[in-house]
């Protein structure tokens, strides 16, 4: 099927690139601080970073800032890819910008590629599912189809076997009880789970889910005095499958790919009926990020674990809040 290459008016192309940085706005960040903007001009679309929501205590030295970032540019890119438009991409395109990640260059129109069409629709019903999984488990082939969507991204996946289960269940365990006990991360905690309605952001109690025996611990999202949204679920979360994406490096670049291929396995896996839950604790400790590294064989740089199963709860999780378009994306005037 042939595409017509005409030429965009410069409003067509405005539109299409406030589509993408609008799609991006669903993307998880870390305690869903959302600490990115978009800034469109001509035919460019530039991701930047939001220092001011970096999270100083949790990710001190600003990694999970960056891989959140890189979700958010995966997400603006598959958009772009749906919509059926040829674009360039350049990482860190300014050394005198450090806090400028990326460039999208606008080109011609394509066929619209088809997974890409199913990885965008999944953008909408993705949900961070910390409810127990059911006992389906996941398949070889799924795995392997993950693996090779985050490899294309430029990282890697390890996918936890069973007899290392419990050196991630007792890494994230160590972190969690690390930071539990740092009062900086307390009040962190606190901040990003008490926010304003009207702030759009941050980890409601809605998507909270009650403390429960686990093979892998989750998260305690509920500040002191608090209850959370969700019970446990119906499943024994014995499908549960654990997979760790890594790069071979941690520098900027590396990490705002690792982003990228999150992002990767996020959408395909929720087209694919999977349900999904980033585990960052045992990243965001030094000690226990050791500890992954070595269930990696010291082969790369842990970037996040996530664990993949099949929800038996219902009814669909409810979006958690997203800032509005107008306060994340500029648009230069014509």
């Amino acid at each position: 099927m042939n595409v017509s290459s005409r030429r965009l008016t410069s409003g067509e192309t405005t539109a299409v690139l406030t589509a993408a940085a609008q799609a991006s706005l669903r993307a998880p960040s870390v305690f869903n601080t959302q600490p990115w903007t978009w800034h469109i001009a001509g035919e460019t679309l530039e991701l930047s970073v939001d220092r001011s929501r970096h999270l100083s205590t949790v990710d001190a030295d600003g990694r999970l800032l960056l891989i959140s970032c890189g979700i958010a540019l995966h997400h603006a890119r598959t958009a772009l890819a749906a919509t059926g438009f040829a674009v360039t991409v350049e990482r860190f395109p300014d050394p005198d910008q450090p806090d400028l990640l990326a460039r999208i260059r606008l080109g011609t129109e394509i066929p619209a590629d088809p997974e890409a069409q199913r990885m965008a629709a999944a953008i909408h019903r993705r949900r961070t599912d910390r409810r127990a999984f059911g006992d389906r488990v996941v398949s070889e082939e799924m795995l392997t189809r993950l693996r090779r969507f985050v490899e294309f991204e430029g990282a890697y996946l390890h996918v936890v076997p069973a007899d290392q289960i419990p050196m991630l269940a007792v890494s994230t365990e160590r972190a969690a009880h690390a930071e539990h006990e740092d009062p900086a991360y307390q009040a962190e905690l606190d901040r990003w789970t008490s926010r304003p309605i009207w702030r759009s952001d941050g980890v409601p109690p809605a998507s909270m889910v009650q403390p429960d025996a686990r093979r892998v611990p989750v998260r305690d999202f509920t500040p002191e005095g608090a209850t959370a949204g969700l019970t446990t679920g119906d499943g024994d979360d014995k499908g549960a499958a654990y997979v760790i994406v890594f790069g071979t490096d941690d520098q900027p670049l590396d990490l705002l790919r690792g982003g990228e291929a999150v992002s990767a396995l996020l959408l395909l896996a929720t087209a694919e009926g999977l349900a999904t839950a980033p585990l960052s604790e045992a990243v965001e400790v030094t000690w226990p990020r050791h500890l992954l590294r070595g269930m990696l064989s010291d082969l790369g740089v842990p970037f996040l674990a996530v664990r993949l199963g099949y929800s038996v709860s219902r009814p669909l999780l409810p979006a958690v809040p997203r800032r509005d378009a107008a306060e994340v994306i500029t648009i230069d005037s014509p």
